[in-house]
């Protein structure tokens, strides 16, 4: 396992970077079905076996895409995550290997933000 080191962020950290956070670029890999159901304010939705796709595409398709503007590789927070964990570790392993040196996985996922009521 020496290629993925996997950096975290706690729910106390990111909760406090949604919605304030200019630099915050949360992005939900879970189903369009899942997201349906709820998700995290602001977060765009990648799903994983999108991702490396996805981070690959030039800023103008990024952002016609997905309607928001594609992170640098030296963007300060972008934070992945998905329901319980592990499709959020294999997204920022993903991230790291493009160049996104801040790539972080919210492990507590989806599951922890609303069991802990963030909103």
């Amino acid at each position: 396992m020496a290629n993925s080191v996997t950096k975290e962020i706690s729910y106390e950290d990111l909760k406090a970077l949604v919605g304030k956070s200019q630099n915050l670029f949360l992005v939900d890999v879970r189903t369009k079905e899942e997201v349906d159901k709820g998700c995290i304010p602001g977060s765009v939705n990648i799903p994983v076996d999108s991702v490396e796709a996805a981070f690959a595409l030039e800023p103008e398709a990024f952002k016609a895409k997905y309607g928001v503007t594609k992170p640098p590789l030296d963007a300060p927070e972008v934070v992945f995550h998905c329901q319980m964990g592990r499709r959020g570790a294999m997204a920022t392993n993903t991230a790291y290997k493009l160049g996104y040196v801040n790539a972080r996985n919210y492990a507590g996922a989806y599951k922890e933000w609303t069991e802990k009521g963030g909103k």
